[in-house]
């Protein structure tokens, strides 16, 4: 019993650390898809909430049922072996994407909160995930486990620090010029698709390793809860801030004011759950790209993806995610739909 109770955690630990990566630990992602629309937005997170509980609980259960190793398989099964390839495809090169812009924002949190070269912070990450990946999914946890309890401990202070400054509830019920249009209404479906989307990199192969339907579904819960909360929280938080959007790194300007002796560990967290997804993503990769070439060792292959990403993420990434970003986000909403459709042999 208490062996499936850690394995739950665990599950909820990655599934966490994968979904909050560089924009959500910054409060920069939670403000352009939830904060700028004032009270619309609250209501948008209990959406999200929802969807990050029961639809990343379905994709893993799924998943197990299908006999899938990797989010390959599991597009095959969902998508149907016609337009599967075109859909992984797309799905690798986002996944390659993102890793990139997370390891150049490792670079960049160095850099600016630091004062050291990106280029330390960028080879410091690499190093790092080279020893945790070589622990396979047992370094995975380890980070999580971690990781993940200092986010929400984190992000629960923050929320508290905010509300301590009083004016909560006007802020809490303000609703901003364009707050209730459609897009605050499909942000939350957007939001969802476009995680839930990479995050089956690492839930598919996580789910085929723990292969027990009961430790899943309570690590479901129990992360797309946590989520919820983190979720929340930095609503809570950013909503107090004046001019929560000209900032990139938000909750660091909010540390900063509420909570100046802890900003440095706050400094530490926010690296921690950029390097979580990084490790989280390059595990999905590497998962991935070893089911393809067999005969090819799995280092040789964590160190060409990393390779490859170091090198997108020198490139002007901008325009190669404004150009993968739309479509992704398409082909991601596409998926949550058909998850949804999918029967899951008994009630999930």
């Amino acid at each position: 019993m208490h062996s499936r109770w850690s394995g739950s955690f665990q599950v909820a630990a990655v599934y966490v650390g994968t979904i909050v990566g560089a924009g959500f630990a910054t409060g920069k992602e939670i403000f352009e898809f939830f904060t700028r629309y004032g009270f619309y937005g609250f209501i948008g997170i209990l959406i999200a909430g929802y969807i990050f509980i029961f639809t990343g609980t379905k994709i893993m259960l799924l998943s197990l049922r299908a006999g899938a190793a990797t989010y390959e398989d599991f597009n095959s099964y969902l998508f149907g072996t016609k337009i599967a390839p075109v859909v992984n495809v797309i799905f690798l090169f986002m996944l390659l994407g993102v890793t990139s812009v997370m390891i150049s924002g490792a670079g960049a949190v160095f850099q600016e909160q630091l004062g050291l070269s990106k280029h330390i912070g960028v080879a410091a990450t690499i190093l790092l995930t080279v020893i945790v990946l070589l622990l396979g999914v047992k370094g995975l946890f380890a980070v999580n486990s971690f990781v993940v309890p200092l986010m929400i401990l984190f992000s629960l202070m923050l929320c508290f620090l905010s509300i301590k400054g009083g004016g909560l509830i006007d802020s809490f019920l303000r609703v901003p010029e364009g707050g209730g249009t459609w897009k605050s209404w499909l942000s939350p479906f957007a939001y969802t698709a476009f995680n839930l989307g990479l995050a089956q990199a690492v839930l598919v192969p996580v789910s085929k390793e723990i292969g027990d339907e009961q430790t899943i579904k309570r690590g479901g819960l129990l992360g797309g809860t946590f989520l919820t909360v983190i979720l929340l929280s930095g609503h809570f938080a950013l909503i107090s801030l004046q001019d929560a959007s000209i900032y990139e790194i938000p909750t660091a300007e909010l540390m900063k004011n509420g909570a100046a002796n802890l900003y440095w560990i706050f400094i530490l967290v926010i690296y921690g759950e950029i390097f979580s997804s990084v490790i989280g993503n390059i595990f999905g990769l590497q998962r991935q790209i070893s089911s393809t070439f067999r005969r090819v060792p799995d280092i040789i292959i964590l160190f060409a993806i990393l390779f490859i990403t170091y090198m997108i993420s020198r490139v002007g990434y901008g325009r190669l995610l404004g150009l993968l970003y739309p479509a992704f986000g398409y082909i991601s909403i596409l998926f949550l739909i058909l998850v949804w459709k999918e029967k899951t042999n008994k009630r999930t």
